[in-house]
């Protein structure tokens, strides 16, 4: 704390107007336009976070990114400060200016214990902090003096630099600027990317809807006329640091009305797309609702929710994740994307209470993986039909049921799990941790009992996922395979051919249940219905996969009914013969539909179980073709007579 007073102390100096800090770098103060060094130390991020957590900045902390943060704060002794802090990966910015009373924010005007200033000052009046924020103009005194290059054929400034305003509007129009220092300007890149150069007016480049073969409006000559994009001129600008579009364009509580709508008609999932009405997604079809909306209202709509520490990502990346709750609507989980048109963003819906394996129409035998202490739990099926919900109804089970510690890595966190009998902790990639393969392999060192990993997607995540379930763990995820028998095959791809070996031997001592689903309409047409296949462990199934014969899983299938086994297109029979879905339906996701058909309509009996005995066959005179009744009694009479005689 004495050196954070001493550092900051230098902005009583009249001629010291603004006071910075970078990551591996020395403390600067800017005098007369330029950066000098204060202190021989550089400092790390941590002194740089810990200085701003002394700021008044704890909560900012958390959010900072790319798009620079702003907050206010009177030091005794000092005055009123406004802080503007930013954050690339690893590296961490910030700049601390002396405001002037007029500009300090409510509550942070200087007092009797600012700093006076000194006579003489005021030929070196104290300066509002900077509308341009820059991480480049304090990282070196030389760099600080040397103004960035400019292309005289450049039409406007390149994607990846972001101009800052203070005041949550656009930047002002671009001035003469000869005589006058050149404002350094903040790049994302970091230190060591080139300067974009830069003519005209220096407007902050904007995604245009219109799609990349829009026209270029010729910019000579107006420098201080508006935008061209039609929805830059209808979307008036945010306040505060993070210059969003707000929903001024759009109805207030627009997309909350939207969503409420969506749980009111029971739908799974909202898709809001520029140039289409609304799309509900009921029983597996998408039903418009409304009118087209055009892509300034979408944008509206949409980026607004974007969590601060995400909108680099949609910038770079074009697309990103993340869970959205409202206490009125609940939970949802949000993907927005860029696309030729505009914005898009899909909004899934989650239920409000944790369903149970019963209320969601599935067999009580897959609760029994509950039951088990260690070994591999996976649940299969295609993008969207339900892995997610039935492996948060056993996790439930084992929530309420047991005193395990239960570790949860997902991306995003989708159901919230209330405190039960278990010790339960749930981590988002991206928030809590860095990756899928990261989290396992932490969560080993946290005595864990149950490890449940939304999504096995990749070798590094299987690999450890098997590594844990060999080591005493019970491990349950999900991956997107058509069938049982498939999620082993693709288990056991996914490693190079010199470890296959290895993996099977590992999956036939420690698969334990294999649970595939389909989801399809119901018979009303109003909602969904799952059916399920189930795979449990068993000897029969592990000597299959170590002697490399899973070609044989549906032969086994067949037979294994004794075996707790389920088969996919006999779930789909009992579903059809229930009248909870429709033959269209069930032959539309049915393994072999020929075959469920055959079972359906009467012409084929179903597969039975070994200790079940088949049906005895009708007497043969009830055949078409069959002998006569009295001859054919006799005969078998009079064998079985000869039988005896003899």
């Amino acid at each position: 704390m004495n050196a954070l007073r001493s550092w900051l102390s230098q902005l009583n100096r009249p001629e010291v107007t603004e006071f910075a800090v970078a990551t591996g770098r020395m403390p600067s103060v800017k005098i007369s336009g330029a950066f000098q060094a204060v202190d021989p130390g550089a400092l790390t991020t941590e002194d740089i976070l810990m200085l701003l957590s002394a700021l008044g900045g704890g909560r900012h902390i958390e959010a900072l990114g790319a798009k620079p943060s702003q907050w206010h704060i009177r030091i005794e002794g000092i005055g009123a400060i406004s802080v503007v802090a930013a954050r690339q990966g690893d590296l961490v910015h910030a700049r601390m200016t002396r405001m002037q009373p007029s500009s300090a924010a409510p509550g942070a005007a200087a007092g009797p214990g600012a700093a006076a200033a000194a006579p003489g000052a005021a030929a070196a009046p104290i300066a509002r902090p900077s509308q341009q924020f820059s991480m480049r103009e304090h990282l070196a005194p030389e760099e600080a003096q040397r103004p960035p290059p400019r292309d005289p054929d450049a039409k406007r400034p390149s994607s990846s630099e972001l101009a800052f305003d203070l005041r949550g509007g656009p930047p002002p129009p671009a001035e003469p600027r000869a005589g006058r220092p050149s404002t350094p300007r903040f790049d994302p890149r970091g230190e060591d990317a080139p300067p974009e150069p830069r003519a005209g007016r220096p407007s902050t480049p904007r995604f245009d809807p219109r799609g990349e073969d829009a026209l270029a409006e010729p910019r000579a000559g107006r420098a201080s006329a508006p935008p061209a994009e039609p929805r830059a001129a209808a979307r008036p600008a945010a306040a505060g640091p993070r210059a969003r579009p707000s929903s001024a364009d759009v109805p207030a509580g627009a997309l909350d009305g939207l969503l409420a709508m969506a749980r009111d008609q029971g739908a799974s999932d909202l898709h809001l797309v520029a140039g289409r009405p609304p799309l509900l997604r009921i029983a597996g079809e998408l039903v418009p609702h409304g009118d087209p909306l055009d892509p300034a209202a979408v944008e509206s709509l949409l980026l607004p929710r974007v969590p601060a520490r995400l909108s680099p990502v949609l910038e770079a990346e074009g697309s990103c994740d993340f869970a959205l709750e409202l206490a009125a609507l609940g939970r949802f989980r949000v993907n927005i994307a860029r696309h030729r048109r505009g914005y898009k963003g899909c909004f899934r819906l989650i239920a409000r209470t944790i369903p149970t394996l019963a209320s969601l129409g599935l067999p009580d035998a897959i609760g029994l993986a509950a039951r088990h202490h260690q070994g591999l739990i996976v649940i299969t099926g295609p993008t969207g039909h339900g892995k997610t919900t039935t492996l948060t109804a056993i996790v439930d089970i084992l929530n309420r049921e047991t005193s395990h510690h239960i570790i949860t890595v997902e991306d995003p966190v989708e159901f919230v799990h209330a405190r039960g009998k278990a010790m339960i902790s749930q981590r988002e990639v991206g928030t809590h941790t860095r990756s899928f393969e990261n989290a396992l392999k932490a969560s080993l060192r946290e005595d864990p009992d149950v490890i449940v990993v939304g999504e096995l997607r990749d070798t590094a995540t299987v690999r450890m996922a098997l590594s844990a379930s060999e080591t005493g763990h019970l491990v349950l995820g999900t991956m997107n395979t058509p069938s049982a028998a498939k999620t082993i095959d693709r288990l056991i791809d996914l490693f190079p051919p010199g470890d296959q070996q290895q993996v099977r031997v590992t999956l036939a001592g420690g698969l334990r249940l294999i649970v595939s689903q389909r989801l399809l309409p119901s018979a009303d047409g109003k909602r969904m219905v799952a059916a399920a296949e189930v795979l449990p462990g068993s000897v029969a199934l592990w000597n299959l996969i170590r002697d490399s014969k899973t070609f044989q899983i549906p032969s086994l299938q067949q037979r294994g009914k004794g075996l707790g086994i389920i088969r996919l297109d006999d779930s789909l029979a009992d579903l059809v013969r229930a009248g909870k879905t429709t033959l269209e339906a069930a032959l539309a996701v049915a393994e072999a539909p020929d075959e469920l058909e055959a079972v359906l309509s009467g012409k084929r009996q179903p597969a039975l179980a070994p200790d079940r005995k088949p049906p005895a066959p009708p007497p043969e005179a009830s055949r078409p073709g069959a002998p006569e009744a009295g001859k054919g009694l006799f005969e078998r009479a009079g064998a079985l007579f000869g039988k005896k005689g003899g």
